[in-house]
């Protein structure tokens, strides 16, 4: 493969997606003496349409775990997305439990839309959830696993042609994924689908949650007012400067409680080339 141009393309409500997808792309980027793109497809009107991308790209691809798959909601969207010969990397975070079937399932949809997936990786991150949960992940000794990985990917791409196989990385076969369910020490599923947060009387009706939203689901002109679905990325509560984003769901709040005191160990990175 004769590369002329790394991309990082993800979706990263918090940021920390796009922490680890630019520190890969750009270490590959720059051990092959090749320029940078981004392309964030957080925001709604990003997923109006995608990079035209060939054969002499290489894209650095990630997208957060939710319920232990690719988030349902970019689904459609994802489907969009050709890559026409270019080059893949299938990144996932995961907020410190585990990244069950989403990394898979991300490589799958790409080699499904014409990406060549040869290298992945799944990094543990804070938790959408939580600040304590994963806190500061990915740090330092994430970071130097990005630049390691990036290298070793670089590396490679000189050497890919159309019979590269597919990476090869754990998971269920499609028919076998489902969602990872919460439920409570009695084994009684948790549904917090519906749940939405609340806003306290320090909101200064600034507008930034609005801003934020990935679905566009708040309200701009009354930011306590949502006009579509939550799907608890955790971006307006962590980018509030004023703190007034909060849940006070039992569901939620039990589940959150559960995942801070069940996985307080700190998981493992895991690359794959």
């Amino acid at each position: 493969m004769q590369a002329k141009k790394i991309w990082a393309m993800y979706w990263s409500a918090t940021g920390t997606t796009r922490t680890v997808v630019t520190a890969v792309a750009g270490k590959m980027a720059g051990r092959l003496g090749l320029p940078l793109e981004e392309y964030d497809f957080t925001l709604p009107a990003a997923r109006q349409g995608a990079p035209e991308f060939g054969p002499e790209d290489g894209v650095v691809f990630g997208t957060p775990t939710y319920a232990g798959r690719v988030p349902n909601v970019l689904l459609k969207y994802l489907a969009t997305v050709k890559g026409n010969g270019a080059a893949a990397v299938p990144v996932v975070t995961f907020g410190n439990r585990a990244f069950d079937d989403s990394l898979i399932e991300l490589r799958d949809i790409l080699a499904d839309n014409g990406f060549r997936p040869f290298a992945a990786a799944a990094f543990a991150c804070e938790h959408s959830f939580s600040t304590t949960l994963a806190a500061g992940r990915p740090d330092a000794d994430d970071l130097a696993l990005a630049a390691q990985f990036a290298g070793q990917a670089a590396a490679r791409v000189a050497a890919l042609d159309a019979d590269t196989p597919v990476i090869e990385v754990p998971g269920r076969a499609k028919a076998d994924r489902d969602y990872y369910q919460p439920r409570d020490r009695a084994g009684n599923s948790i549904d917090i689908r519906k749940v939405k947060p609340k806003t306290n009387d320090q909101c200064d009706n600034c507008g930034i949650c609005a801003e934020v939203c990935p679905m566009g689901s708040i309200d701009p002109q009354d930011v306590r007012q949502f006009t579509g679905i939550c799907i608890k990325c955790g971006a307006c509560i962590k980018k509030c400067p004023r703190g007034a984003k909060y849940y006070d769901d039992p569901g939620y709040l039990y589940h959150k409680t559960e995942l801070e005191e069940g996985y307080k160990r700190r998981a493992e990175v895991s690359l794959f080339l």
